[in-house]
């Protein structure tokens, strides 16, 4: 009886896991992370948030370089520690540094800039390589 309830368990863990996870995350990979916050000019407009989003999915969809793909939104800070002040995260992580610059280099990375730099106010990156 331990073993049917045991087996059953599991197979319930892995069907809720798969249908949480539509789009699954490809394996992040510490060789390289690129970590970008982005200001929006108007971060309680809509119409500007969905702007955003979409033209940052898009390109995230179609980079042949970015491995891992998280956007973020703060959450309410719970600590005089955690920076809350940016409106969107973007944490991309790369096989090497190498990749890491064709990423800069590719077209949907250029058209993401050219369709949303005009909604935000700053934007900070912090690169950093794996131990």
């Amino acid at each position: 009886m331990k073993t049917i309830i045991s087996t059953a368990l599991v197979l319930a863990f892995a069907i809720v896991g798969r249908s949480q996870n539509e789009n699954p995350m490809k394996e992040f990979d510490p060789a390289f992370a690129h970590t970008v916050y982005f200001w929006l000019k108007n971060p309680d407009s809509s119409e500007d948030r969905t702007a955003f989003e979409t033209s940052l999915q898009k390109f995230l969809d179609h980079s042949g370089y970015a491995k891992t793909k998280f956007i973020g939104k703060p959450p309410r800070a719970s600590r005089e520690v955690v920076d809350g002040s940016f409106t969107y995260s973007l944490i991309v992580t790369f096989g090497s540094a190498e990749a890491q610059q064709h990423y800069q280099d590719e077209a949907p990375h250029k058209l993401f800039i050219e369709e949303s730099g005009h909604l935000w106010t700053k934007v900070i990156v912090y690169d950093s390589k794996g131990l």
